[in-house]
């Protein structure tokens, strides 16, 4: 049975700096980008026949799309990338034409080919500059999802304001990484352990790893929508999965730390107006609305760095 093509429903132009790229939505909910719009990105120019001659051939006989297909490329490209990269997405436009399309989440990851090619040296003097466009890319959408983004600027979203969601990244996140400062005043952990009932050491920053939990559900995910998110999407980490910078790091000094900081000074003057956890747990419910269930007092666990 022939697979039936999807129409795309919604349309709009994803600017990241001073590149463009045409992007829809479909049907389903898939969002795309052109692979016409992510060539000229990466500063292959191709279009019409030209496009489809210039396609070529890897060693496996798959074809490629011109934009990831040198051959010094090939060791970079993981299996389940080739496999989206070597199967675009068909759709149907408003017009009824057929066009053809990749995910956009794969944007990230062709990115990511270009960039583990430059560090190892693989790239030649010309490709290097493909990698230069690859690496602004990267540092453009690094603020906000890109699923997000397509959403957005295609109306995808009717239930907000158009451009919301990354005007208000744009004030909370900051484009680079901020030395570490310390954020979290001991009193909040103090009142945090006193609640629990955990002796606090204030010399030292390993703490149970519940704490992290409620330190994201009590303070990063009170602030915006979509900002805490986007702390643990841009907070680097290491080949375990362990965060290796602190959230708010990637917070404005402007807006998104002045912030934080007056949400630690409310819940710490929650706790420290509150008997005990379940009353605690009352009180901030009271305060911010809807029904938080944090879990009741927990056995000292796992010791890890947590958020300072």
């Amino acid at each position: 049975m022939e697979e039936k093509i999807l129409k795309a429903t919604h349309y709009g132009t994803l600017k990241i700096g001073d590149t463009e790229f045409a992007c829809a939505v479909l049907e389903d909910g898939t969002r795309i980008l052109r692979e016409r719009s992510i060539a000229r990105a990466l500063g292959k120019k191709g279009g019409g026949a030209y496009w489809q001659q210039k396609k070529k051939v890897s060693n496996k006989g798959a074809v490629l799309p011109e934009y990831i297909s040198l051959k010094n490329l090939e060791q970079f490209i993981e299996d389940e990338t080739r496999e989206k990269l070597l199967n675009p997405i068909i759709y149907r436009t408003k017009s009824g034409t057929i066009s053809q399309g990749v995910s956009a989440t794969l944007l990230t990851e062709i990115c990511n080919i270009w960039l583990d090619a430059r560090e190892k040296g693989a790239l030649s003097k010309s490709q290097e500059l493909t990698a230069q466009k690859a690496e602004v890319l990267m540092r453009g959408f690094a603020k906000v999802g890109i699923i997000a983004l397509v959403d957005e600027v295609t109306g995808y979203q009717y239930d907000r304001k158009k451009d919301e969601l990354q005007q208000i990244l744009k004030a909370y996140i900051s484009a680079e990484l901020l030395p570490w400062t310390k954020r979290f005043p001991n009193e909040f952990y103090e009142q945090l352990f006193r609640l629990h009932k955990w002796q606090y050491n204030p010399l030292s920053v390993k703490r149970p790893g519940y704490v992290g939990k409620l330190t994201m559900e009590l303070i990063y995910n009170r602030l915006p929508p979509g900002v805490s998110e986007e702390l643990k999407n841009k907070t680097p980490k290491s080949d375990a999965g362990n965060y290796i910078k602190r959230f708010h790091q990637s917070l404005t000094t402007d807006i998104g730390n002045p912030h934080l900081e007056k949400q630690l000074a409310i819940v710490t003057t929650l706790m420290k107006i509150s008997p005990n956890w379940n009353t605690f747990k009352n009180n901030f419910n009271k305060a911010f609305g809807g029904q938080i269930e944090l879990e009741e007092t927990l056995e000292l666990g796992e010791n890890k760095n947590t958020e300072e």
